[in-house]
């Protein structure tokens, strides 16, 4: 898997103060997506061992409240086995800490995906510039959803949050 930046205390990206793993590679291509430079999935840096350890050093820190996963699009075909992977260490590791992912799928796409029970959110859909809407907590825009993860894992349907 390639990356293109950990981003430390952020706090646009989910709730409370996270660490950010931007990945490279998506194939959904948004017109107005701001961040273009990381679809191609040969860009950016591989995700090697000094990487990993620099997001589980940050992860140490009681302040941080979790992970977020975007990019690119960490569930772009060639990334999803490494964000398993990833995910499920990160919950056996820190349990306590949340994990958001964003995507450009639909929920009801991923929902089976392997590194789904360990998220605690998902935000979901493309970026959809005519619905862009720069006061929405956590998307981009309209169409965009904040799904609850374990909630709608539990309920088997969609529950967002809001």
């Amino acid at each position: 898997m390639q990356y293109h930046n950990i981003t430390k205390d952020d706090m646009l990206n989910g709730e409370g103060l996270r660490v950010v793993l931007w990945v490279a590679g998506c194939s959904h291509a948004c017109p107005g997506c701001h961040n273009p430079v990381t679809w191609d999935p040969k860009g950016g840096l591989e995700f090697d061992r000094a990487a990993r350890q620099e997001l589980f050093d940050q992860l140490e820190h009681s302040y941080i409240n979790g992970i977020t996963y975007s990019g690119g699009d960490p569930l772009y075909v060639g990334n999803r086995e490494a964000i398993a992977e990833l995910a499920s260490e990160i919950r056996a590791r820190y349990p306590r800490k949340t994990q958001w992912l964003y995507t450009g799928y639909q929920w009801e796409e991923i929902r089976g995906e392997r590194v789904v029970p360990y998220l605690d959110a998902v935000v979901d859909g493309h970026y959809v510039e005519a619905e862009k809407d720069s006061l929405l907590p956590w998307r981009g825009s309209k169409n965009q959803r904040v799904i609850d993860v374990q909630k709608s894992l539990k309920a088997g349907e969609t529950i967002c949050r809001e």
